[in-house]
C-alpha cells in the first residue's frame, strides 16, 4: 500500500510519522500479528493509531493498546480499501469472481505470478498450467485496480501477460480511496473501528458476529 499512502500523506499535507510492516508478513498471520503488535507498543505519546490494514488472515485480532486509541478501516482485506469499502466490492463480485492486482502487490516477492515462475521452475509449464488452473477454477477475470497512485502504462502490458498465461481476462477499474484518505484525515465515522486503550480488536468490534466467516455486514 506503500503508493497509494504516500499519494494521499502528500495530498493531505500529513506531517505525523508513518510506520511501514514489511507486506510479506502478510502470508505469515501469526508474524504479523506479533510485529504489529511490537510497533504498536513502541509507539510512545499518541493519543490515536491508525492501522491501514484489512482484517488479513484475521492478524488483527486480539491486537491492543495501553494507551492509544486504535483506528482501523472495517475491511475484510486491502483490496476493500482500495475499492472504497466492502459494499462497493461485494458490488463488482456479483459479475464476476476476480483475483485482484495493484503494483504493489506485483512488486511484492510473494506474489502469484512469482509463485507460477517457481512453480514452472520446480514441476515445468505444462504441469504448473494445470495446477494454477485448478487452484483459479473459481477466477474469471484479472482485475488491474488503477489507484491513480502511479503511472499504468508499462504495469499493465505486465499484467496482461499474466492473465493471458492464467486464462483470466483482464479488466482495469478505477480504484477509490475515499476510506484511505477519511483514515488519515480523522474523518472516522462508522466505517470505521475505535479500540479504545486496554482493549483487544476483536470480530464484534470490527462489525463481524462470532461463528461467521470474515464477511462484513
Amino acid at each position: 500500500m506503500e503508493n497509494e499512502i504516500n499519494k494521499a500523506v502528500d495530498a493531505l499535507g500529513i506531517d505525523y510519522p508513518v510506520y511501514w510492516i514489511d507486506s510479506g508478513l502478510h502470508n505469515y498471520p501469526d508474524k504479523l500479528k506479533e510485529k504489529l503488535q511490537q510497533s504498536i507498543d513502541q509507539i510512545k505519546g499518541s493519543d490515536y493509531i491508525i492501522i491501514l490494514f484489512g482484517l488479513c488472515g484475521n492478524a488483527l485480532l486480539g491486537i491492543g493498546s495501553k494507551t492509544s486509541t486504535l483506528v482501523i478501516p472495517k475491511t475484510d482485506d486491502c483490496i476493500s480499501m482500495f475499492l472504497g469499502g466492502n459494499k462497493q466490492r461485494r458490488k463488482l463480485e456479483i459479475d464476476y469472481k476476480a483475483y485482484y492486482l495493484t503494483r504493489g502487490w506485483l512488486t511484492n516477492e510473494n506474489n502469484i505470478w512469482d509463485e507460477y515462475q517457481h512453480s514452472i521452475e520446480k514441476y515445468g509449464r505444462e504441469k504448473t498450467r494445470s495446477l494454477f488452473q485448478i487452484m483459479l477454477k473459481h477466477y474469471t477475470h484479472l482485475v488491474v485496480i488503477d489507484t491513480g497512485a502511479y503511472n499504468t502504462g508499462s504495469f499493465l502490458k505486465e499484467t496482461k501477460k499474466i492473465a493471458d498465461e492464467l486464462n483470466l481476462v483482464q479488466k482495469v477499474i478505477p480504484g477509490d480511496l475515499g476510506l484511505l484518505y477519511r483514515a488519515l484525515e480523522g474523518k472516522w465515522d462508522h466505517d470505521f473501528a475505535l479500540i479504545e486503550p486496554g482493549q483487544v480488536i476483536s470480530m464484534q468490534n470490527m462489525g463481524i458476529c462470532e461463528g461467521a466467516d470474515a464477511s462484513f455486514k
